[in-house]
């Protein structure tokens, strides 16, 4: 009796874990990106208000081979990650877990609701250990819970660098973003996280500033940053296109090329990746158009 009514509660759990999963809505950006690993973009349940994009085929994946993660916030606090899924596609393409704030976008249209929290950033965390962890889910023991970068553009920035403490984090990227200061808070758009500058000592991974140069309107908050941290390797990217970047480039343009090599890098010790920012004759300063300056931390 005792071994029957244990079964059937396994059966219970598992089939209401496999019922948090299920895939409510998905859809495939561009052609899946140009990495090994064609992506795929989903919405599931148990996950409200959060935007999936990963390998369609986990087969590759295990816990000797598993998915570092990127967790992504969007530019005006879109509850949406409309602006930026052919950036996410590409990096998802070559072998990450995608975690983006927001519901899934199943149009090209722009998002027209209410505006995202930083908390979504501390959920798609929560839902990356919960997943490795559950028998029942595809991603079980197939992520890699070591090597997590948060990171978002414009307001999405700022909710990774509201997030930036959590210990479970082991890189930040900052696109077309940067903290305001009292002189210029006035600019900030309403619903915005504002964490005073001070909340930079509280970076404890390498960080990446990756901004669209003098034009970008973030440009002078993300390279004040910059300048003020000195205890944490700190990089800041320029590629002179403004606030927008190339996200809606094919394929995310050049700035998904820097975000993908400072990930391969990061996330997953990968050489290549790391000649694109390591020494003078780094490969980012050598692509068209860029420059890379680096604090004292760096290599």
């Amino acid at each position: 009796m005792k071994k029957t009514f244990f079964t059937s509660l396994m059966l219970c759990f598992m089939l209401g874990a496999a019922a948090q999963n299920e895939i409510t809505r998905q859809r495939v950006i561009e052609d899946g990106g140009t990495g090994p690993y064609k992506a795929i973009m989903t919405e599931v349940t148990g996950l409200e208000a959060h935007t999936i994009i990963a390998p369609k085929d986990l087969s590759p994946f295990s816990a000797q081979h598993p998915l570092p993660v990127l967790v992504w916030g969007n530019g005006a606090c879109s509850n949406s990650p409309f602006e930026h899924v052919k950036f996410l596609s590409e990096i998802a393409s070559y072998g990450y877990l995608v975690l983006a704030t927001g519901y899934i976008p199943m149009t090209d249209d722009w998002y027209q609701g209410p505006m995202s929290k930083s908390e979504q950033q501390i959920e798609s965390i929560d839902w990356a250990y919960q997943q490795n962890a559950d028998p029942a889910s595809p991603y079980y023991q197939k992520i890699d819970l070591k090597h997590l970068c948060l990171a978002g553009m414009s307001c999405g920035g700022l909710q990774s660098l509201f997030n930036c403490a959590d210990p479970r984090v082991s890189a930040v990227m900052i696109c077309n973003s940067g903290l305001f200061n009292q002189q210029n808070a006035h600019q900030a758009v309403g619903g915005m996280p504002m964490p005073p500058k001070e909340k930079l000592t509280e970076l404890h991974t390498p960080i990446i500033y990756i901004l669209g140069g003098k034009t970008d309107i973030a440009y002078e908050n993300g390279m004040d940053d910059f300048h003020r941290i000195s205890h944490v390797p700190a990089y800041a990217a320029n590629f002179p296109v403004g606030h927008g970047g190339t996200y809606g480039q094919p394929h995310g343009g050049e700035f998904a090329i820097v975000a993908k090599a400072w990930l391969d890098w990061q996330l997953k010790a990968d050489a290549e990746g790391a000649k694109m920012f390591v020494g003078t004759d780094n490969g980012v300063s050598k692509r068209e158009g860029w420059t890379l300056e680096k604090n004292q931390k760096a290599e």
